[in-house]
């Protein structure tokens, strides 16, 4: 947590990025004393709830399998990493429980490969829960575009000082920021040298750079990031340089769509196998890195959905009952009676029987 604190205090576009990957272990640490809980919002208190279940889960652990869980905990605060996967499992854990059912953590208690088991009046189904980044679809990762931003931004500040106004830089990247298809440092270098030579285009293979003015009036000037996001869509990366009343965004597209939803459905297709078949099969899949327009654009536009009960009609799909998806949205926004009935998506696999208990039919039955 040190060096989270650390690394987040930095200013810099990387830091931003790193403090909302970990804004569940910053809000659990800034939630340690008892005034902090005392003011707590509704979100934070449901996370401490899930932390709280995690102690209580520990101490009804036999010795091996508490050592499996602290090994979550700390893989969850080593390098990259951060605790969202556990508090899935948790959260998972806890909608079920709310919806009546006995939930057992097999996975932590057995060493099985799904890691819940939930039954009510003799009826069992299994729940294998997978955390998928949005990073694995998307052709410019958010930490490659960071990087890139930070190593240029001060060149940019000091040319937005020499020439006062407000601009936009619109980079298409067909190939996205992949270290193997485009020279990052060469790019670099030919966006200083287009802004120096005031120069409105450069175009290349691996980037076409174009700079247009920045038309913001109204309401949009008032609250620029959300109009930048509005005008660019969910999909762009931006970034922001200013002082002084002067603006320069940059704002990048990849020359091919992300593909978040076909990522989840590859790790369907290799998680699949952590369900027995004895049993109906759920899928918990908890999607990270999404932010919260990403997330509605992939439910309004029903790509997840399609790609999800495209999967169901495989082979690979033949243990799988149903499929629920969630986000941060879910987790940090919804207590779990409210999430029953909003916000997670489920699907169910029509070749799967259903079975005859009522509520654990509500539980494998799609609500979308």
């Amino acid at each position: 947590m040190a060096e989270i604190g650390r690394r987040a205090a930095c200013p810099s576009l990387a830091a931003r990025a790193l403090q909302e990957r970990h804004a569940l272990e910053l809000t659990l640490q800034r939630l340690l004393s008892p005034e902090a809980v005392a003011g707590a919002s509704p979100a934070e208190r449901q996370l401490l709830s899930y932390a709280r279940e995690a102690v209580r889960l520990a101490e009804s652990l036999p010795p091996e399998p508490k050592k499996r869980l602290r090994a979550l905990v700390l893989e969850g605060l080593t390098g990259e990493a951060n605790l969202i996967p556990l508090f899935h499992l948790l959260r998972v854990a806890a909608l079920h429980r709310a919806r009546g059912f006995e939930v057992r953590f097999t996975g932590l208690a057995d060493g099985t490969p799904h890691d819940l088991v939930i039954s009510r009046g003799g009826a069992e189904a299994e729940i294998a829960c997978e955390t998928v980044s949005a990073e694995e679809g998307r052709p410019v990762l958010r930490n490659d575009w960071c990087a890139f931003v930070d190593g240029i931004n001060p060149d940019l500040q000091t040319w937005l000082a020499a020439h006062p106004g407000r601009y936009v830089l619109k980079m298409t990247l067909p190939e996205g920021l992949k270290r193997d298809a485009l020279d990052i440092h060469a790019l670099q270098r030919r966006i200083m040298e287009m802004l120096r030579d005031r120069r409105r285009q450069d175009s290349a293979a691996d980037a076409m750079l174009k700079l247009d003015p920045l038309l913001l009036a109204g309401a949009q000037a008032a609250v620029p990031a959300s109009a930048l996001r509005a005008l660019f869509g969910p999909e762009a990366h931006l970034a922001v340089a200013q002082g002084g009343g002067n603006i320069l965004v940059l704002a990048a597209r990849a020359g091919q769509p992300s593909d978040v939803a076909q990522a989840v459905c590859r790790r369907l297709c290799t998680a699949s196998t952590r369900l027995s078949g004895q049993r109906p099969g759920i899928m918990a899949v908890f999607l990270d890195d999404l932010g919260r327009q990403e997330w509605r654009g992939l439910r309004d536009r029903m790509e997840l959905e399609g790609a999800v009960r495209r999967f169901l009609t495989t082979p690979e799909a033949k243990r799988i009952s149903t499929v629920s998806c969630a986000s941060r949205m879910e987790m940090f926004l919804m207590s779990p009676p409210d999430a029953v009935s909003g916000g997670e998506l489920r699907f169910r696999n029509p070749a799967q029987p259903l079975p005859r208990d009522p509520v654990l039919m509500a539980a494998l039955a799609s609500s979308g």
